[in-house]
């Protein structure tokens, strides 16, 4: 097996997206991912979250689920168990894969052979995006974002879209696309067209 794949991988379907870099807040009440947090938390590790394109992943739900074929990986940043017993955590994501075949294990967790996703090397930012520059620099501002711990400091092209594609209050079904595209210069021109498609 390559050593850019790996067996046997957790997966967390949901239905928003987690982008590299992007912070998102999770309450978790479900058996099955309360012990994957709290192993994730004992050891150190990570697990991975995917889009969920369609059906439910409650369990007990009548759709199967559909998992998108790109995810991204989460870390653990910060935590905090409530008094009824319930799991709030904010997790950070960090490289992306591919899921090339997934299933559910005996406890009804996903998990997955996936294959690690090499990163394009980011560019610095062109000029026709300092207007997005000061859209992030906004967004950052506000209470939740930095309840969050989000970064501040963007260093180029693909980190810029991916931060405002975690915080722009767009559908996932509209930001998950630019998860799947590589190179930074052509993400970057995804997400115009997207803001442009919906102003219109």
């Amino acid at each position: 097996m390559s050593a850019e794949q790996q067996d046997h991988y957790p997966l967390f379907p949901l239905g928003g997206v987690l982008f590299p870099g992007g912070r998102m807040a999770l309450r978790i009440f479900e058996r099955r991912y309360l012990d994957l947090l709290r192993n994730t938390l004992r050891d150190g590790s990570h697990f991975g979250i995917v889009h969920l394109h369609a059906g439910s992943e409650v369990a007990g739900g009548e759709d199967e689920p559909k998992l998108a074929a790109v995810g991204c990986q989460a870390r653990v940043v910060d935590w905090d168990q409530t008094d009824d017993g319930l799991l709030s955590v904010v997790v950070e994501g960090d490289r992306r894969f591919r899921v090339l075949h997934s299933y559910r294990d005996h406890a009804g967790l996903h998990r997955g052979r996936i294959e690690w996703l090499a990163e394009s090397t980011d560019i610095p930012l062109p000029a026709e995006a300092q207007e997005l520059s000061a859209l992030l620099a906004q967004l950052l501002e506000h209470p939740h974002v930095q309840r969050m711990g989000f970064s501040a400091e963007v260093s180029g092209t693909g980190e810029l879209v991916n931060r405002l594609a975690q915080l722009l209050p767009l559908t996932a079904k509209d930001v998950y696309p630019l998860l799947e595209v590589d190179e930074p210069l052509s993400r970057l021109d995804a997400l115009h067209d997207l803001l442009e498609s919906l102003s219109q």
